[in-house]
């Protein structure tokens, strides 16, 4: 069992779950396995009983434990009803509920026979889907949760970031850890998109040899437990061939951030020799890969972003982009070798504008691109990374785009060398990992 008393907040997802609590909806934790979901769910009983919450007005289930994880429905239901106190309100606690056959019948009836709050985590989108969703009656609030951010990287790893005045007066950013050791804020940046934010990785430090085998375990069971051993669901193609699933696995990692038709990786990867022909007559058919691509996206491994036609003002049906959940599971899937940096960035500010509560998209202005449009609410950012903004002729390509947009929306440019200037024409010039660690 998890001490508790060694759980690291993770007050961005916890916070969501406390303004939910008492409430009618079912609070639903999704996300990539061992992003932390377990572990939220025990923060959370640890602040109801902080509240005056008994501990006997709790209770937690795990089904990835062998205590749970062959029950029936039926008896998922009596072993709670069993455990209800008459009279007092309960707070359920169902980690990766997706492995009981019609949880959710089980659910529905906890909601309509005892006064209770349901709190569930589930790794994989299917959970969520129409046809299971249709018998909560809708009423569930989902919070999706996501590998570390830079920021809880520095944390979760003990690092202490420290401000002191520089020689030329200004402002100098340092980084120390438990030790006193001091760093650059550059070098743990560089650390973070080695390693990754995956939580685990604080448990076995900043090991290379270590991390490698903590990342590896985590593809396994995606792989195996929420993709190759999957329920044969109604509507939906079997998920059959590991070899090809490993090959739109790798393709999608080396192509993060690219243009991609998903009927066009079936012909890259027999045209670059990377499948075999053998038994298979040509390319898979775009049906299948985007039925394996589909699979990769339930178990939250890859995310789809679409293109936004900002003159138009439609989403295109067009070419869309992938990115990696994870910066170190794309290096434990490739090798730990510097690749394609602008692109590696671009993954890491995607997911800190999810996290942030933004809605993502690409701009498309007439035949050039905006990174990303993120909006929320009245808000909206237009966004472009890079890596320099030294070069006149770098600055040119990124400014572009945001120069056509005329509109009175924030635009910002961030990258790892701003240059001397910090805008242009009132575009922002912002340091990348100074914007990853501001407070919002």
């Amino acid at each position: 069992m998890i001490n508790t008393h060694e759980l690291k907040k993770r007050d961005l997802y916890l916070n969501k779950l406390i303004a939910f609590r008492d409430t009618e909806p079912v609070k639903v934790v999704t996300g990539i396995r061992r992003c932390g979901k377990s572990s939220l769910l025990k923060l959370m009983a640890e602040y109801l009983k902080g509240t005056g919450v008994e501990e006997a007005q709790i209770i937690e289930m795990n089904f990835e434990s062998h205590a749970f994880n062959k029950m029936s429905a039926d008896e998922f239901y009596h072993y709670v009803k069993d455990r209800v106190i008459p009279e007092k309100r309960m707070y359920l606690f169902f980690d990766e509920l997706q492995r009981i056959t019609d949880w959710e019948d089980a659910v529905n009836s906890f909601r309509v026979d005892f006064n209770c709050d349901i709190y569930i985590t589930g790794s994989n989108a299917y959970l969520l889907s129409s046809e299971y969703s249709t018998y909560l009656s809708r009423r569930c609030v989902e919070i999706k949760m996501l590998p570390l951010s830079f920021g809880e990287f520095l944390y979760f790893h003990d690092f202490e970031v420290k401000e002191s005045r520089s020689a030329l007066g200004g402002m100098r950013t340092q980084v120390y850890d438990k030790n006193g050791e001091r760093y650059e804020l550059r070098e743990v940046f560089d650390a973070y998109m080695r390693f990754g934010g995956m939580p685990g990785i604080a448990d076995v430090g900043l090991d290379q040899e270590k991390a490698m085998v903590l990342l590896d375990g985590i593809y396994s069971t995606v792989i195996v437990r929420d993709i190759l051993e999957r329920e044969k669901r109604r509507g939906q193609k079997r998920i059959t061939d590991p070899v090809l699933l490993r090959k739109i696995v790798l393709f999608l990692a080396d192509n993060i951030g690219s243009n991609i038709s998903v009927s066009s990786i079936g012909n890259t990867l027999v045209n670059e020799g990377l499948l075999e022909d053998g038994k298979r007559k040509g390319a898979p058919s775009a049906h299948t890969v985007q039925a394996y691509v589909n699979a990769l996206l339930e178990s939250y491994f890859y995310y789809d972003i679409k293109r936004f036609d900002i003159k138009g003002k439609e989403y295109l049906r067009t070419l869309g982009k992938y990115y990696i959940v994870d910066i170190g599971l794309r290096n434990y899937l490739l090798g730990f070798r510097n690749r394609d940096g602008g692109h590696a960035i671009e993954n890491v500010v995607y997911f800190e504008l999810l996290r942030r509560g933004y809605d993502v998209a690409i701009g498309k202005l007439d035949n050039t691109e905006v990174d990303f449009i993120a909006t929320k609410m009245d808000e909206k950012l237009y966004v472009q990374v890079t890596e320099s903004m030294v070069s006149e002729e770098g600055r040119r390509r990124e400014l572009a785009p945001l120069q056509k947009i005329n509109d009175n929306y924030e635009k910002i440019v961030l990258s790892l060398d701003t240059g001397l200037d910090a805008s242009y024409d009132g575009i922002k010039s912002l340091n990348l990992i100074n914007w990853l660690i501001e407070k919002t």
